[in-house]
């Protein structure tokens, strides 16, 4: 008998997730966006949390993310492989965006998306793709027969850049944006040599292999999101003992940060002293955190709030005691 998996869709929660996304005005009917997916290994000791190969026992949720926003999640055993359902998942995700609307201009993933099957289905949703691909040996073979490299400063570190075509699968041609870097220690490793490489296939053909890497890299700054769920909404002490009320968990607090952005949009920030990067606790502590009272009078009920701030004014529209 074979492995066993639990798996969690949470189909109506993802719905509502990204139903409410729309009503808040920050996803429109019929505009094109760029998606990210990548996968979160929450550590955690519940009932039926397993081992991850990152040597802690936890969950393994699968997140897609537009922007700033969390627009769907799909939680999975941490001992399950990356790619464990990922087709059936990005289906789920794909299908809902478009019954909403949305058109995906770019898709990025780590290599944990490099599989045949994987990237059939998600270049029939997006325009573009960018996808980490992950080590083999005749790609190797092909990169190291490579000549023309052309050096290019990113980020203040010197690469040497190139692409090619590569029939990854049988059939399917591809472009390979091949990105190397020097060793800084000087020591050779055995299949690389004296560079250490990284590669983005992709089927954009226009772009330069320079705005290929520089937009791959941009999705690093989508770790600030888990961060900001670890340390701000609770993610990393999950309050329940199994992985579908967990679940509910992280689709709930995701929807509530989700309206948290749209606040924090809405709001004239700097007069609460905070800005459009504050977290949610400084949030709570400079806004939420004030005491008031409704008080009758004139035979209506004004709210009473008891501050030296008059931006709370303008957000309330009342006078104050």
């Amino acid at each position: 008998m074979g492995k066993t998996y639990d798996f969690n869709t949470a189909d109506t929660l993802n719905t509502l997730l990204l139903n409410c996304i729309f009503a808040s005005g920050q996803l429109k009917e019929g505009e094109m966006y760029d998606v990210d997916f990548d996968h979160q290994f929450i550590e955690t000791e519940k009932y039926d949390a397993k081992p991850t190969y990152k040597k802690f026992l936890g969950y393994r949720p699968g997140v897609a993310v537009i922007g700033d926003l969390i627009v769907g999640i799909e939680n999975s055993d941490g001992n399950t492989n990356v790619r464990f359902h990922q087709k059936d998942t990005l289906k789920r995700f794909f299908a809902r965006f478009e019954q909403n609307g949305l058109t995906i201009n770019r898709f990025r993933a780590d290599c944990g998306s490099c599989s045949e099957e994987i990237v059939e289905e998600i270049e029939k949703h997006c325009k573009s793709f960018y996808i980490r691909a992950n080590r083999c040996s005749s790609i190797y073979n092909d990169t190291f027969a490579l000549k023309g490299w052309k050096t290019e400063e990113i980020n203040g570190i010197e690469f040497e850049l190139n692409s090619i075509l590569v029939e990854k699968w049988k059939g399917k041609a591809y472009r390979l944006v091949i990105q190397r870097q020097k060793r800084m220690d000087g020591v050779q490793d055995f299949w690389e040599g004296e560079y250490t490489y990284r590669c983005i296939l992709t089927n954009d053909y226009d772009s330069s292999v320079r705005e290929i890497v520089e937009f791959y890299n941009l999705r690093g700054g989508k770790e600030r999101i888990f961060d900001d769920m670890n340390n701000g909404f609770g993610w990393d002490r999950l309050p329940k003992s199994f992985m579908a009320e967990n679940t509910v968990f992280l689709l709930l607090t995701a929807l509530i940060r989700n309206f948290y952005k749209a606040i924090i949009q809405r709001l004239d920030v700097k007069k609460f002293g905070l800005n459009a990067t504050s977290r949610i606790k400084a949030f709570v502590f400079r806004f939420i955190s004030v005491p008031a009272k409704w008080i009758r009078t004139s035979r209506r009920y004004v709210l009473n709030i008891y501050t030296c701030n008059n931006a709370y004014a303008d957000v309330f529209q009342t006078d104050f005691g």
